[in-house]
C-alpha cells in the first residue's frame, strides 16, 4: 500500500489521480481481452491466419498502451501541451506521407508501413488536436487580443482537409464535433455554433453529391432495399440472438460471416455471446469514464485543464457512441472502433495516450504560488473594502 506521507511521484501520483476512473479504464481494456478473444478467431481463420493472431496482437499492443496511458498520466499540464503539439506535428507529417506512399485499400489512403508496422496517423492526430485546440480557446479567453480562436480554426481546417483527401469522412465528422463542443464550451457566440454547424451540415451534403461511397451508405442506411446491408443486418440479427444474457462464450453466430466482428463490430459479438447485460454495462462504464472527467474538469480552476480534459472526454464518449451506434443501425456504417475492445494497434495506442492525459488533467493538484499569492491580495483588498 502506498503511504500518503511518502513523497515520491509515484506516491504523488496515486493519491491525486482519479483512481475510480482509472479502474473504469482497466474494466474496459479487460473487458476487451475478453471480446477479443470470443471475436477474433474466426476472423483469423477466414485469411487463412493462425487463429489467435489478432488476439495475440490485441494483447500484445496492450503493453505499450497501458505503458503510454500510465506515463502520460503523470505530465504536468505545461508537458502535456508541449507533447501534444510534438504528437501533432509529427502525426501531420505522417498523414502527408501517407497521401503521397501509402498503399490505396478501398479507394482510400490511410495506413502507412514503418519498421513493419501499419499506422493510422490520423489516429494521433485526434487527441493532440483537440489539446492544442484547448489550449488556444483557453488562451483566448485570457487574452482576448490574441488571435487565438482565428489560429484554432486554421488548425482545425489543416486536419479535417488532410482527413478528407484520405479520404476519411468518419474521422473529419468525429473532428468536427469535438471542435464544436470545444467551441461552445469555451464561451464562444451561439451564432458561431450554429454557422459551424451550418458549415458542417453542407460539408456533409457535398460529400453525398461528390463521393459515391458516401452517398452509397446514406442510402441504405434510408432505404435498406437499395443496397447491400449484409454487415448491420448480421449485426441486428446478433443482438435478437442473444437477448438479456447471451447464447455463452463461444457459441455467437453472427461472427463466423461477419468481415469486421473484431473491429466494426465487436459489440454485436458481444450483445450475441453475452446478451444485451453485458452491452449496458459496457455502455456505463463509457458513460461513466465521460461523466467522471467532465465533472472533475469543471471543477478545475485551470481554463486550459478545463477545456482539454473535456474535450477529451467528449472525443472518447462520441467515439464510442458512434461504435455502437452503427451497430445498433442507429446511424449510417461507419468504420469506428469501440474504444479498447475494437482490435487495432493505432486507435488502442492513440486512446492510451488521450485517456492518460485526461487522467493527468483530472489530478487533483495542489494550487500554485501564484494563485495563493492572488487569493491573498483578493483577500486583503476585500477586508481593506
Amino acid at each position: 500500500m502506498i503511504s500518503r506521507e511518502e513523497r515520491n511521484p509515484l506516491s504523488e501520483w496515486w493519491w491525486t489521480v482519479d483512481r475510480l476512473q482509472l479502474g473504469a479504464i482497466i474494466a474496459l481494456i479487460l473487458g476487451g481481452i475478453i471480446l477479443s478473444l470470443a471475436a477474433s478467431p474466426p476472423v483469423a481463420t477466414r485469411i487463412g491466419l493462425d487463429p489467435f493472431h489478432f488476439f495475440n496482437r490485441h494483447v500484445l499492443f496492450l503493453l505499450p498502451s497501458f505503458i503510454v496511458m500510465i506515463g502520460v498520466s503523470f505530465l504536468s499540464p505545461r508537458q502535456i501541451r508541449r507533447a501534444a503539439l510534438i504528437v501533432f506535428v509529427i502525426s501531420i507529417a505522417l498523414i502527408v506521407a501517407t497521401l503521397l506512399i501509402g498503399p490505396e485499400v478501398k479507394g482510400s489512403r490511410r495506413w502507412i508501413t514503418l519498421i513493419g508496422v501499419n499506422i493510422q496517423a490520423s489516429e494521433s492526430a485526434k487527441p493532440a488536436f483537440v489539446v492544442l485546440a484547448a489550449w488556444l480557446f483557453a488562451e483566448s479567453a485570457r487574452r482576448p487580443e490574441m488571435p487565438a480562436t482565428s489560429m484554432a480554426l486554421v488548425l482545425l481546417m489543416t486536419l479535417i482537409s488532410l482527413l478528407v483527401m484520405e479520404p476519411d469522412f468518419g474521422q473529419t465528422m468525429l473532428i468536427l464535433l469535438v471542435w464544436g463542443a470545444l467551441f461552445f464550451i469555451a464561451g464562444m457566440r451561439m451564432i458561431w455554433v450554429l454557422g459551424l454547424g451550418g458549415a458542417a451540415s453542407a460539408g456533409l451534403f457535398a460529400a453525398y453529391l461528390l463521393v459515391p461511397h458516401v452517398a452509397g451508405r446514406i442510402k441504405r442506411f434510408m432505404n435498406p432495399a437499395s443496397g447491400d446491408t449484409f454487415q448491420v443486418d448480421t449485426a441486428m440479427e446478433a443482438f435478437y440472438n442473444g437477448g438479456w444474457f447471451g447464447l455463452g462464450p463461444g457459441e455467437g453466430i453472427a461472427k463466423r460471416s461477419l468481415p469486421d466482428s473484431h473491429t466494426d463490430f465487436v459489440f454485436a459479438v458481444a450483445a450475441e455471446e453475452f446478451g444485451i447485460t453485458l452491452c449496458l454495462a459496457l455502455l456505463a462504464l463509457f458513460a461513466f469514464i465521460v461523466i467522471r472527467a467532465l465533472s472533475r474538469a469543471y471543477a478545475t480552476e485551470d481554463m486550459f485543464a478545463r477545456f482539454a480534459a473535456s474535450g477529451l472526454a467528449i472525443l472518447f464518449g462520441v467515439q464510442a457512441a458512434i461504435n455502437m451506434s452503427v451497430n445498433l443501425q442507429l446511424i449510417p456504417a461507419k468504420g469506428m472502433t469501440l474504444p479498447f475492445i475494437s482490435y487495432g494497434g493505432s486507435s488502442m495506442v492513440s486512446l492510451a495516450y488521450g485517456v492518460g492525459m485526461m487522467l493527468a488533467l483530472t489530478r487533483q493538484r495542489p494550487r500554485t504560488e501564484m494563485e495563493s499569492i492572488g487569493d491573498a491580495n483578493a483577500n486583503a483588498v476585500s477586508s481593506y473594502a
